[in-house]
């Protein structure tokens, strides 16, 4: 690629500008979720939800990239920003750097639908239109007042609301497509898992692709959205070898 001056500008502690800006963005948003937690929900506002979800609005696709769900959560994804993310706009420059980190974030998003519409199908399947409706149009504590309905359909019943209506928030997408970008461009460079064990960057990358397949598959550690994580490698892998092809890269 072309060098740019640009490029070379670094902020605080060594670190490039769109880097250091959003580590202090997504910092200051779980300050500002922590400070009003009692008296806003900024999850049901600002996380990324189901379409059908009376809390999905379309800015979330952007907007959930910001939340965390607590310290440490925030801690992992901005030291790997920070860790990987900075090479990398050093090399790309700000603007590509930027248009990469939300590309890779909004498609792990659109993955994250994408996987949520088929766990919906899936769960769906064994209740009948009515208790399906009543999901979407009846408070989850009226739900027992409703006539003929099992143990079972209950449970299927709170399993379909969470599924719509709990939020994905964090950068692991976005973070997860830096990570691929990575290893594409520095295959043979070592890192150290664990600060000990070094491998070489391709393979790691390998490594936890696999990883995140096989948890998303098998349902393992419930609760993060592995196939968000694989969404973000996906389209960073397709955007890079887009700006291959244009000679951009």
């Amino acid at each position: 690629m072309n060098g740019n001056q640009s490029y070379g500008r670094r902020g605080l502690m060594g670190m490039p500008p769109v880097v250091l800006n959003l580590i202090i963005i997504n910092a200051l948003f779980l300050l500002v979720t922590t400070i009003f937690s009692d008296k806003i929900n900024l999850f049901n506002l600002l996380g990324l939800h189901y379409f059908s979800s009376h809390y999905f609005e379309s800015w979330q696709l952007a907007s959930y990239m910001f939340m965390h769900g607590g310290f440490y959560h925030l801690l992992f994804n901005m030291f790997a920003l920070w860790m990987f993310g900075s090479i990398l706009e050093q090399v790309w420059g700000p603007k590509r750097f930027l248009t990469f980190y939300m590309v890779t974030g909004i498609g792990a998003g659109l993955v994250q639908l994408l996987v949520a519409y088929f766990r919906i199908q899936s769960i769906g399947s064994s209740l009948t239109m009515d208790q399906i409706q009543s999901v979407h149009n009846i408070a989850p504590e009226l739900w027992p007042q409703i006539e003929g309905l099992t143990q079972h359909a209950y449970d299927t019943m709170v399993s379909l609301y969470r599924t719509i209506n709990t939020p994905t928030v964090g950068a692991s997408g976005a973070v997860f497509g830096i990570l691929l970008a990575f290893g594409m461009m520095f295959p043979n460079t070592m890192l150290y898992v664990f600060f000990a064990i070094p491998i070489r960057a391709k393979y790691f990358v390998i490594i936890y692709g696999v990883a995140e397949l096989y948890f998303g598959v098998t349902g393992t550690q419930d609760g993060i959205a592995h196939f968000a994580h694989l969404g973000g490698m996906f389209f960073g892998f397709f955007l890079i070898k887009y700006w291959k092809k244009k000679g951009v890269y």
